[in-house]
């Protein structure tokens, strides 16, 4: 498992894929570019897969971030996480969800939640999540259902937890500059690179917009 001491860093460039920017590309192919452009973190995002397809493509990502150092998590699937040996999952904003891959995947296993409010992140807090993603930060297509959080609500966040926080939801080069002075550990950003055409040197330059940004 990826060592927890090393998380508030890994989280500075956290990368969720989405097969939907793809195009004929590999997922493999294409997650293997953004670690080469320095993404730190890879979350694997498969909301509508079955489990058996979740886990073969788990079972492919997990090496790739294995061999770059780089944390990788499946998104909602303890279980599929479990199989396929990731560091862990992430879940969405149930608190019994927390705690329930904690006792599934075990006391090493990272398990970050979901949180748009202080009440759901000191919440998540205490269940036991070892980071939280706060987000919408923007409105964002990838999250439709997602309430806008703005900068303000994710510094409120940031300020109320010890544990560390990544921001998600329209989330670019444009964008990650406007997290400087938030309290924030990263960005996690979804088509900024997966939709990209050259995915390796726009993660390069989104790691570079991260580290202005947030000295992370």
């Amino acid at each position: 498992m990826f060592p927890r001491e090393n998380l508030r860093r890994a989280l500075a460039l956290y990368a969720v894929t989405d097969r939907a920017w793809l195009g004929e590309r590999t997922l493999a192919t294409c997650v293997e570019e953004a670690l080469g452009g320095g993404a730190t973190f890879v979350q694997l995002r498969e909301k509508d897969a079955p489990r058996a397809e979740v886990v073969l493509r788990a079972r492919a990502l997990a090496p790739l971030c294995r061999a770059a150092g780089v944390p990788f998590v499946v998104n909602d699937d303890v279980e599929a996480a479990r199989i396929a040996g990731a560091d862990g999952v992430h879940v969405g904003q149930d608190d019994a969800a927390c705690a329930d891959a904690r006792a599934k995947l075990g006391p090493d296993a990272i398990v970050g939640v979901s949180v748009q409010t202080v009440e759901q992140a000191l919440a998540a807090q205490a269940a036991g999540a070892d980071y939280l993603g706060v987000g919408a930060v923007f409105g964002t297509p990838t999250k439709p259902d997602a309430a806008d959080v703005g900068t303000d609500g994710l510094a409120a966040i940031c300020a109320a937890v010890d544990v560390p926080v990544v921001a998600i939801g329209g989330l670019n080069e444009q964008t990650i500059p406007v997290l400087a002075g938030t309290g924030a550990d990263g960005a996690a950003v979804v088509s900024a690179i997966f939709a990209a055409d050259d995915i390796e040197a726009t993660t390069r330059r989104l790691r570079a917009a991260v580290q202005a940004a947030l000295g992370a």
